[in-house]
């Protein structure tokens, strides 16, 4: 009997030991010249995670995520270790057939009756989202702009970037795994790394939120994206071939797109928190802009999340709370919502973090690394137990595995705007962050944190 799409990567998952970055070198070359052709087709087979050097299967997560989304995928799910097997024997003309077969499969899947994912509500345009947030109800904004804000902001800015280069040494294993590497992680293992594909979406959102203000569209996001990314992963690299085709947000966030509940844009939304500092509806609207391109329901529910704990961040002092208040701007009937109450029914039951992520690792793992579900769970983890500190913080996220670099940068933004970053994690960066962008190759996050200020306070 063919195992399911979750246990086949699982199974792979578990049995991944991590590259020790300490002595490996991380594998960025490939953003000068992103396979095409063939090469694209295998690397969708048969790929390491560029910072980490994990190794993953997007054919297998694909698969994974479409059943999560109550899609029956038994044929597909069928047909993946004879892609595993293709890829490694190097049979290209076989695996160009099979590869179709599946996505034919995939886009032909019937729903399944009575499966969960359908029994909860996915509210999809911002009118909707809206209404169905409990916070609507009344809503004010929690203060103005202050002369403080501005230097939290940059402090965001060193948290995120301390907590990305932090976990992208570690991305894409378990925690167990990781353990047995590197032991108990509790600060950079390599001299930190900035460049990633996560902070880059952030940078053009910032450049066409400085050409339209708070009349930013998505479409103008999506031309952005266009013209300015050498290249998409999963969710992003979905968008792209769609936004390519003429299939513009949010459309290009759902068509074909199997990704569409992963974390690529909760890893994303600390940019619209610190656009709207003490305003976490506001940041929640630039969210949904943002998180349509490339998204849809519970993925752009995920960015939502992250944009409103950000801004939340700026004026109520507590993680736990800034956790929990952030819950009330997520659509009530939402599969999204019942996750944070799960996590939180879980996390308020223990005072030992080892035991509730046991608890948290088995709820979720049916679904992928690089899903919203679980990494929201290991960035609540971390806010609950970590007390604020940064350092605790890091390990807790460490301790989950999945996908550390994202959590990182989410946890680290929050609790640098709560708090200075520790010099211990902000003085090795140097100022530096160095991303794949044409014309953003260096950047200086000083000056990145004063014109996201600017902006800001506009």
């Amino acid at each position: 009997m063919t195992k399911s799409a979750w246990e086949q990567e699982k199974e792979f998952r578990d049995a991944a030991v991590p590259m020790d970055r300490r002595t490996a070198a991380a594998s960025w070359e490939h953003v000068a010249d992103f396979p095409h052709g063939d090469g694209l087709l295998r690397w969708h087979w048969h790929v390491r995670v560029p910072g980490s050097l994990a190794p993953d299967i997007f054919f297998m997560g694909m698969v994974q995520d479409w059943a999560n989304q109550g899609y029956d995928v038994r044929e597909a799910e069928a047909l993946l270790p004879e892609g595993v097997r293709l890829e490694a024997e190097g049979r290209i003309e076989e695996l160009r057939v099979l590869s179709a077969r599946v996505m034919r499969v995939l886009k032909e899947a019937p729903k399944v009756p009575g499966h969960p994912y359908h029994q909860y509500e996915h509210p999809a345009s911002w009118e909707d989202v809206k209404a169905a947030m409990p916070a609507a109800a009344g809503y004010a904004p929690l203060s103005g702009w202050r002369a403080e804000f501005k230097d939290q902001i940059y402090q965001g800015w060193l948290g995120q970037m301390a907590g990305g280069s932090f976990g992208t040494a570690i991305e894409g294993y378990t925690g167990e795994r990781i353990r047995q590497v590197y032991g108990d992680v509790r600060g950079y293992l390599i001299p930190p790394e900035t460049t990633n594909d996560d902070v880059v979406y952030e940078l053009l959102l910032m450049d066409v939120f400085e050409r339209m203000g708070r009349k930013i569209t998505s479409a103008a996001l999506a031309d952005e994206w266009v013209k300015m990314l050498p290249y998409g992963v999963s969710a992003e690299g979905t968008a792209l071939r769609n936004i390519n085709l003429g299939i513009y947000p949010p459309e290009s966030g759902t068509f074909l797109n199997p990704y569409c509940d992963w974390i690529g844009a909760q890893m994303r939304g600390m940019i619209c928190g610190m656009l709207a500092p003490a305003d976490p509806m506001e940041a929640a609207r630039l969210a949904h802009i943002d998180a349509v391109v490339s998204h849809a329901r519970n993925g752009v529910y995920g960015e939502i999340y992250a944009a409103v704990i950000t801004s939340l961040a700026f004026v109520i002092e507590d993680p736990r709370k800034i956790a929990l208040d952030g819950a009330r701007y997520i659509p009530a009937g939402s599969e999204y919502a019942a996750k944070l109450a799960f996590c939180f029914e879980t996390l308020s039951a223990t005072s030992d973090p080892a035991e509730a992520w046991k608890k948290l690792e088995k709820h979720f793992e049916r679904y992928n690394w690089i899903h919203a579900y679980p990494n929201l769970a290991a960035d609540l983890l971390a806010l609950w137990y970590g007390g604020g500190d940064f350092t605790e913080s890091m390990m807790l996220l460490a301790s989950a595995g999945l996908d550390v670099d994202c959590n990182g940068g989410l946890v680290g933004n929050v609790l640098g705007i709560l708090n200075p970053v520790p010099p211990a994690w902000a003085d090795p960066l140097g100022d530096l962050l160095e991303t794949y962008i044409a014309g953003k190759e260096q950047l200086s996050i000083r000056k990145l944190a004063e014109q996201t200020a600017a902006l800001a306070r506009k």
